[in-house]
């Protein structure tokens, strides 16, 4: 599955940046702050991300606490990164957007395998998945400077997972992480992607929030379903 979504996706010509991707429906300011909706939304990540770290001393042994660190420091780095994004939309204030939530994935990513595969080789690949993940941004944005933009990489790190988590969640018995709880994120995950796309629809439909502020708070939920699924050293005891 790995190998066919590589070659697949390298198979197809460079994928650009959609230059309409900065302009979103609400850029409504507030307190000084633009886009204030876009921007706030994002402090669900970080209350979620110190929660995560309050319960990192207190894991099951199935569990590897360096992934989960990493997973929750970035979680928190995706909440400050994207308020920077959404406070000044551009190429450039995205790359702090996708960096921590590149690493969130593959810290995610690296969990399950370890919980539904192989404690063993969830704990080899967690560093060249973090390294795969921080190259696959990297490589996005130096073709965006080189004027020829290429999301291939970065596609494989986000949206490759996604697909693969379910595969193990039904083909391996798992340790300790709560398969339920994944199976909401998963579901929360894709809500949050439909609310992205159906940006503008949904802002002119409530005019409360815009479907991308809703996409960050849906994705904070996810997140912390996730957060919550990692067993505790207590985990089954009475």
């Amino acid at each position: 599955m790995i190998a066919c979504g590589v070659v697949g996706v390298f198979w197809l010509s460079p994928i650009a940046q959609d230059p309409t991707y900065h302009e979103f429906s609400d850029r409504r300011a507030l307190a000084g702050i633009p886009n204030f909706w876009n921007v706030f939304s994002n402090l669900p990540f970080v209350l979620v991300g110190a929660f995560g770290l309050t319960r990192a001393f207190d894991l099951s042994r199935s569990v590897s606490r360096t992934a989960y660190l990493i997973l929750c420091i970035g979680v928190i780095l995706v909440g400050f990164g994207s308020a920077y994004y959404h406070y000044w939309p551009s190429t450039s204030t995205l790359l702090w957007d996708r960096l921590p939530m590149a690493v969130a994935f593959m810290a995610l990513f690296s969990l399950v395998v370890r919980d539904r595969v192989s404690e063993r080789l969830g704990g080899v690949i967690l560093w060249p998945l973090i390294f795969a993940g921080v190259a696959s941004v990297g490589y996005w944005y130096w073709s965006e400077l080189q004027g020829r933009g290429d999301l291939r990489a970065y596609g494989v790190v986000q949206f490759l997972p996604v697909v693969l988590i379910p595969l193990m969640l039904l083909l391996y018995r798992g340790q300790g992480l709560s398969a339920p709880l994944l199976w909401g994120t998963l579901v929360m995950y894709a809500l949050a992607k439909s609310a992205e796309h159906f940006d503008q629809i949904i802002y002119e439909s409530i005019r409360l929030l815009s479907g991308h502020s809703i996409k960050h708070l849906l994705a904070s939920i996810a997140v912390l379903w996730t957060i919550i699924s990692v067993p505790q050293s207590n985990y089954g005891e009475p």
